[in-house]
């Protein structure tokens, strides 16, 4: 008697190729968010009249220099400025400047940045408009460490928190008050001008205080919240971090941020359009949202659970159809080897699966790198763990050394996109194909 997951290939029905089709889907995704699609509509209106002055451009992100260049070919006027992207991010504008630095950990040439990116701000005068334009990535490309603080001490954090599994938010919660351009200080450093924010969000919810840690945005924490996540996580940090969380409250721009900002691209947009893609192919569709956050072996556990009960509940799966969610992922590193959330949430999968038939998955970031690897994510086949014992690698020991990168890599499943330019944070597909008993 064959069990519930022991199904018969039906044949694909209209899929032909179950990796072509996780990769149509997501390339359809990226394409929604990416800046050249997403920035022209939302750029202000009339700028060439309404602003008497000149129109700075400054910004940080993975999407920051794309970001710029959209900016560039759909203004009336010539733009100046400066943005900070990722090495590799860069692409060439007319005349705003680009600059590439390190993620996810910060150095010397963020610091650089964020120095002369509060210059310009501080030049600009009542007549003047600042656009800012933001992205995932951000917190580590314009580092400016508060004062009593150094770049050593926000490096040293940054690398912990990065490894703890704390959540996104929580990470820019402690970035945010360790810093003297996020949390709305470069928009207050903007005054008098007319500041405009544009913001690709990498983060559930969307809150703009938290994509690249809000330069132009206040935040709703206080430097005790960062005290508490840094217990939390217990995160080793220098005499110098606890004395500036545990100063005496002094005014901060954290309530009266000037400017207007506005959220162009998200998560959603990019499941959306994977969707549309999908509904094109004969696929249905089921949409998790773009909320989706926890461990990446916790998801993967969940999700495995999920398509049995998909499964089962139908009495084999009788026509094509895809999961699809976008969130954010964490990671706590416990092992020695190389991975990321997506391509650790793949393997998790894997093996939580254990070779399920007619199931294939994609995990990847939309911004290209998965954790500090050279790929996006990665792919996982029902036959994966047959695969990999032909080559001696065992999957549940890959999870325990966190080597995630050099299981797939081994199998040739890395996905590798190179730098997306755009950055709206983890893209996840379950393809499950029609079986039948």
């Amino acid at each position: 008697m064959k069990s519930e997951d022991d199904v018969d290939d039906a044949g694909p029905g209209p899929v032909v190729d179950p990796r072509a089709l996780l990769s149509e889907v997501f390339d359809a995704a990226l394409a929604a968010v990416s800046p050249a699609r997403c920035l022209p509509a939302h750029l202000p209106h009339g700028v060439d009249r309404a602003v008497k002055g000149k129109s700075l451009v400054v910004g940080a992100g993975k999407a920051a220099a794309a970001m710029a260049l959209a900016a560039e070919e759909n203004w009336p006027t010539p733009l100046a400025g400066l943005v900070v992207t990722a090495k590799g991010y860069g692409v060439p504008c007319r005349n705003i400047e680009v600059i590439e630095a390190a993620h996810p950990v910060p150095d010397s040439a963020s610091a650089s940045a964020a120095e002369r990116i509060m210059a310009l701000a501080k030049s600009a005068g009542p007549d003047d408009q600042v656009l800012c334009l933001f992205s995932g990535g951000g917190s580590a490309l314009l580092t400016a460490p508060a004062p009593g603080l150094t770049l050593d001490d926000k490096q040293s954090v940054t690398r912990s928190l990065l490894r703890s599994g704390a959540a996104i938010a929580e990470i820019n919660t402690v970035r945010r008050h360790l810093s003297a351009i996020k949390g709305g200080r470069l928009a207050t450093a903007c005054a008098p001008a007319r500041v405009v924010t544009l913001v690709i969000s990498d983060v559930p919810g969307d809150d703009p205080a938290d994509v690249a840690s809000g330069p132009t945005v206040a935040g709703r924490t206080v430097p005790a919240d960062a005290v508490e996540i840094l217990g939390k996580y217990r995160i080793p940090v220098s005499e110098n971090v606890i004395r500036h969380l545990r100063r005496p409250p002094r005014p901060e721009p954290l309530s009266h941020v000037p400017g207007e900002t506005s959220v162009i691209a998200a998560a959603w947009d990019a499941l959306a359009a994977a969707a549309r893609t999908a509904e094109k192919k004969g696929l249905g569709v089921v949409n998790l949202g773009d909320t989706v956050q926890g461990e990446a072996r916790e998801l993967a556990r969940r999700d495995a659970d999920l398509v049995r009960r998909m499964v089962r509940s139908s009495g084999g799966v009788t026509a094509p159809c895809v999961i699809l969610y976008g969130g954010e992922a964490t990671v706590t590193v416990r092992g020695h080897g190389r991975g990321g959330p997506n391509s650790e949430y793949a393997l998790a999968l894997v093996a939580a699966l254990r070779g399920m038939a007619g199931v294939f998955a994609l995990a990847c970031n939309t911004d290209g790198i998965d954790g500090t690897g050279d790929n996006a994510g990665a792919v996982a086949t029902p036959d994966t763990l047959s695969r990999a014992a032909d080559r001696g690698l065992n999957a549940d020991n890959a999870l325990k050394e966190n080597d995630s990168h050099g299981f797939f890599s081994a199998l040739g499943d890395l996905v590798v996109t190179g730098p997306t330019r755009t950055n709206v944070s983890d893209f996840r597909a379950i393809l499950i194909l029609p079986t039948q008993r």
